[in-house]
């Protein structure tokens, strides 16, 4: 069980530093390093010069990523979506080829390449799990399902190369990764050796609402970076933020929110024997990314606080998600 534990927290931890490095492709608009999925100009190894290229490279993949695009359009059309679809086989900016760039095709292979670690990882913790079917069977299955979920990632994450990074689905790519998160924090819990209950006032609704207005911050501060990506091209750096109107002041007001339900949550667990770390942990990282979403808005939006941003947001939901977990425990686990 300890070895099985200590694998879970080494595939958690890189999950996080995949959620910077994407974090890091993103601010860096290097999201189309590489035009094609999974590999990098049709090669395992990416290019470090135009040359290497064929003179129509752009023409080339562009009708790659429309016959990719296609076979979306048919699953989107399978469930129901068929709007959606179609905006994305009639929208010509999609198919629109950038010109080379080693520095951006290299961030983004570093982002597969540790993307396929983690692949790895996750699927060795779920072979590691196996012992645990008849002592632990929710393990197991646990284990399984952030397995089938990180494949299912890689193939939405192709989908997202081949749309020309289509906002909503860099939504969809960023909230399944923290769904893995949650995945590999509850198998952490389960195998911890200090597995006992919790006796707290914290009340079950105002943990529950941390948690979701933490997640409606995150998935508002998506639609604020979906706006900047739309204006960046035609607007000066510094009026980004006046440009996209409403979008950021929703998001900078309802940090206010996320702020006041989280001290009230912290003042109530500094009353709560067993949990002296969380309280610090908690406002530590809510006044972390309430600070670098600040200085975002002062500094023009510097590209290097923008994964720092995301990650103190995605680990606060971590926190919060193994408090859940602590608080509400019920049966002890078998150890082996």
């Amino acid at each position: 069980m300890r070895s099985f534990r200590r694998l879970s927290i080494g595939t958690l931890v890189a999950v996080y530093v995949l959620i910077m490095v994407g974090g890091i492709v993103r601010s860096t608009g290097s999201g189309m390093g590489c035009p094609d999925w999974p590999r990098c100009f049709g090669s395992w190894v990416p290019p470090t010069s135009v040359k290497e290229l064929p003179e129509n490279y752009k023409e080339i993949y562009a009708d790659y990523r429309h016959k990719k695009n296609v076979k979306f359009s048919k699953y989107l059309n399978f469930i129901g979506l068929s709007e959606t679809g179609e905006k994305i086989l009639t929208n010509e900016s999609i198919l629109e080829e950038g010109d080379f760039n080693p520095t951006k095709t290299l961030i983004e292979y570093v982002n597969r390449i540790i993307g396929v670690i983690i692949g790895f990882l996750i699927f060795a913790v779920f072979v590691s799990s196996l012992k645990f079917w008849r002592s632990q069977r929710m393990l197991t299955i646990v284990a399984l399902l952030t397995f089938l979920l990180v494949g299912f990632q890689g193939w939405i994450g192709s989908f997202v190369v081949s749309t020309n990074l289509t906002p909503w689905t860099v939504t969809v790519h960023m909230f399944l990764a923290i769904v893995i998160v949650a995945l590999l924090i509850y198998l952490v819990d389960q195998c911890d050796y200090d597995h006992y209950s919790i006796q707290s006032p914290v009340p079950f609704w105002l943990l529950l609402g941390c948690i979701v207005t933490l997640l409606i911050q995150i998935l508002l501060g998506t639609q604020v970076r979906e706006a900047i990506d739309l204006v960046a091209s035609t607007t000066e750096r510094s009026n980004w933020l006046t440009s996209i109107g409403t979008t950021f002041t929703i998001h900078r007001s309802f940090s206010w929110l996320v702020l006041i339900l989280h001290v009230g949550l912290i003042l109530i667990l500094r009353k709560t024997k067993g949990l002296k770390a969380f309280p610090l942990t908690l406002i530590l990282l809510i006044l972390g990314t309430i600070l670098t979403g600040i200085s975002m808005a002062w500094f023009a939006i510097p590209s290097f606080l923008q994964p720092v941003h995301l990650v103190l947001a995605t680990i606060c939901f971590g926190v919060q998600f193994m408090l859940l977990l602590k608080l509400n425990r019920k049966e002890e686990p078998v150890l082996n």
